[in-house]
């Protein structure tokens, strides 16, 4: 063996699996992670396939920010009140109220792919039917027409 160190023991990836977790957590997508960790195409996806603590900081991370966009699904789905501040005309700070009305859009996402056999945008219905379909043929006349 040469005793040269892989790429992964240079760039002590080691000790940067925390800096993968929370890039995915904060969204960003694989080839921003490799371009981030100066690493090829090629070199992520093997690392991603062999290294299973590195798949797992991916995926660590991609999970936490996968619960706060269906969280902030369900919340747009379902309507929700917050606080905002507000500057009046004579300069001052006020902070108000408000409601946002629930977004059919998030509604009808969710129950599509929560409940997409009561959902989908089309149903399918098995018919079984025999309808007892008997065939005469009846095309050779009779000789007692004359």
């Amino acid at each position: 063996m040469s005793g040269r160190k892989s790429l992964w023991e240079e760039l002590e990836m080691d000790e940067k699996l925390i800096l993968v977790e929370g890039w995915a957590r904060d969204g960003l997508t694989d080839e921003q992670i490799y371009s981030n960790l100066g690493v090829s195409k090629d070199t992520f996806y093997r690392w991603k396939k062999k290294k299973s603590e590195f798949r797992e900081a991916l995926k660590r991370g991609k999970e936490v920010v996968d619960r706060m966009v269906e969280n902030a699904l369900l919340k747009a789905a379902l309507g929700y009140e917050y606080e905002e501040e507000v500057v009046d005309n004579k300069g001052r700070k006020h902070t108000v109220r408000k409601y946002e009305k629930p977004n059919t859009t998030a509604l009808i996402f969710w129950l599509k792919n929560r409940k997409p056999e009561q959902w989908r945008d089309r149903q399918e219905h098995k018919i079984d039917a025999n309808f007892g379909v008997q065939i005469i043929d009846d095309v050779g006349g009779t000789d007692e027409e004359d």
